[in-house]
């Protein structure tokens, strides 16, 4: 990543524990509709967890399946098992309280950048964010 993101913009939602998946499901019917409207955008969910957890990835790999009735989401829904302080650091992300929201192109450039639960000012925000990247 993010090389490997099939979007020329991805829109990329990092959460760092379990209960923060509302705040995830928020932006869904949201990003449907930005899916529906720009082709060239994608969404990935980042679920990050620390590297100690590797050693339960096929546990929570197969939980994680289970629990995503949506194939497409389930699809681009890549857990991060990592060491998540560089990570943070690297998004400048100054905590894990709450989600993260990026849009991020193929070359890891962060365009735009939102935390938390999906609102009406985030989304106007994003779309022009997109609009002024992939045109109208």
């Amino acid at each position: 990543l993010p090389s490997a993101f099939a979007g020329t913009l991805n829109v990329v939602l990092v959460a760092f524990k379990r209960e923060q998946q509302s705040d995830v499901d928020s932006w869904t019917p949201f990003l449907k509709t930005i899916t529906g409207r720009w082709t060239g955008v994608r969404v990935y969910e980042l679920p990050t967890l620390a590297r100690r957890y590797r050693l339960m990835r096929s546990f929570i790999d197969g939980g994680m399946h289970r629990g995503i009735p949506d194939s497409a989401v389930r699809a681009a829904t890549i857990t991060l098992y990592i060491d998540k302080s560089p990570f943070r650091d690297a998004l400048k992300l100054a905590n894990e309280d709450s989600i993260a929201v990026m849009l991020v192109d193929r070359n890891g450039c962060v365009h735009w950048r939102a935390g938390g639960v999906y609102g009406a000012r985030s989304g106007d925000a994003l779309t022009r964010a997109i609009a002024e990247r992939a045109g109208p």
